[in-house]
């Protein structure tokens, strides 16, 4: 198949086809979605594929064995055409580690003629410090993380968060007249090692990189927008390696972080505590996630509820940081497949969680969906659970960005191609 595959793109003809690729690389699945665009700004996924990642191809998120990797992405990705009847040329692909880092920065500056009005070249001075700004952020941060000296670090993504002036929020700035112009700007970088090992993914399956978007973005913004409106929320998605964490306040994503904390580690916990199998555990782990009955059960719950207790001083971590900045949102949406462990759920809504935590009330805790993803259908009946979010909201990235781009991003666009980041 793998092969016929790439005989055809070769060969193929040079229309391209109408047809793309959303692909996931997590921990412990390679997932493939086979998506058409669909008038109206939409997407109607017409093909799925998975394939289950050996335990030393990915390490926490990030690609431990290009050649393996690469493997089960095709065959992933080959099914999914298959059963879509399509060939896709481009592809949207989630990034996540410990390492992405996701983070909003603003700047506020004050005019010298608040009569005059703002123009392009302002904007986009305004622009460059905030970026410059991002970028020695994001490489002291990683550096530190690390303890390297020198780590190179590229940026993943940008789009503009928030623009404003004098106190008034609007879309576009230029023509407008006020003193005080402000403009906050999302920003992910990650290491060049992790970003161009998925570079290095895509250019040998064959396919055209359409952009590469830090997963807990995806997952907030593919329901961000109106539907949160002013509250805001946290997104939480427990996947194989990590978890990740994205904070949406006031209708845009303000901040994403991760931790090597996931699925992967709770079924290695129990491997070891049960002197089992891998393989053993993780049938064990899914039993107990789905209410089955088992013979050790009561030593599998208290082995997992010890390992859930490490997992939610970590989500507090993270939240701790976010607090920062003001009150976080009052409600938790839950996904990814560590996210099926009931316990997962329980430790959020304890009552001693949300203690110490700026939260103006306790925190509303629920489980994503598919259909919870805007804007994205499935013609398959395969996507699900909470386990098929994250590849639908990089498919939703997809939809964004064949829309038409906004002035603001247009001219973010301009000032990172002349800065070369």
């Amino acid at each position: 198949m793998s092969l016929l595959r790439n005989l055809l793109r070769r060969g193929g003809p040079a229309t391209p086809s109408d047809a793309h690729m959303a692909l996931d690389i997590g921990t412990e699945y390679a997932k493939a979605l086979v998506f058409e665009y669909e008038d109206g700004g939409s997407a109607l996924v017409t093909g799925v594929g998975r394939k289950r990642q050996g335990l030393a191809h990915m390490q926490s998120g990030t690609v431990a064995d290009i050649p393996a990797v690469v493997k089960n992405c095709r065959s992933a990705l080959d099914d999914a055409e298959a059963m879509s009847g399509r060939r896709a040329e481009k592809v949207v692909i989630g990034i996540a580690g410990e390492l992405v880092k996701g983070f909003t920065t603003s700047r506020t500056v004050e005019r010298r003629r608040p009569e005059s009005s703002v123009t392009h070249s302002e904007l986009e001075h305004l622009l460059e410090g905030i970026e410059a700004d991002a970028a020695a952020e994001a490489q002291r941060t990683i550096t530190w993380e690390t303890g390297l000296s020198n780590v190179d670090v590229r940026l993943v993504q940008a789009s503009v968060a928030s623009a404003g002036i004098d106190g008034y929020a609007v879309s576009n700035p230029v023509g407008f007249q006020g003193r005080h112009l402000r403009i906050s700007v999302f920003n992910a970088y990650a290491p060049l090692v992790h970003l161009g090992a998925l570079e290095s993914v895509v250019e040998q399956l064959g396919l055209q990189l359409i952009k590469v978007v830090a997963e807990p973005y995806a997952v907030a913004r593919s329901i961000a927008g109106e539907q949160l409106g002013q509250s805001g929320a946290l997104f939480v998605d427990v996947g194989g390696g990590t978890t990740d964490v994205a904070l949406v306040r006031s209708g845009s994503v303000e901040g994403t972080r991760m931790f090597a904390l996931g699925g992967r580690a709770f079924t290695k916990s129990l491997a070891d505590r049960l002197d089992t199998s891998f393989e053993d555990a993780e049938r064990i782990k899914l039993a107990h996630a789905g209410g089955r009955e088992l013979e050790d059960a009561d030593e599998v719950a208290q082995i997992i509820a010890e390992d859930i207790a490490v997992w939610a001083a970590g989500v507090e971590l993270v939240l701790e940081e976010f607090g920062q900045e003001g009150l976080l949102p009052g409600r938790i949406e839950l996904c990814g497949g560590g996210a099926a462990l009931p316990e997962i759920r329980a430790a959020l809504e304890a009552d001693g969680f949300a203690t110490g935590l700026p939260f103006a009330r306790r925190p509303l805790v629920s489980m994503m969906e598919p259909d919870s993803v805007t804007e994205i259908g499935d013609d398959t009946g395969l996507l699900v659970d909470q386990q098929d979010v994250t590849p639908m909201a990089l498919a939703f990235q997809a939809v964004e960005a064949a829309g038409p781009q906004e002035p603001l991003d247009a001219a973010l666009a301009r000032v990172l191609k002349g800065m070369r980041v």
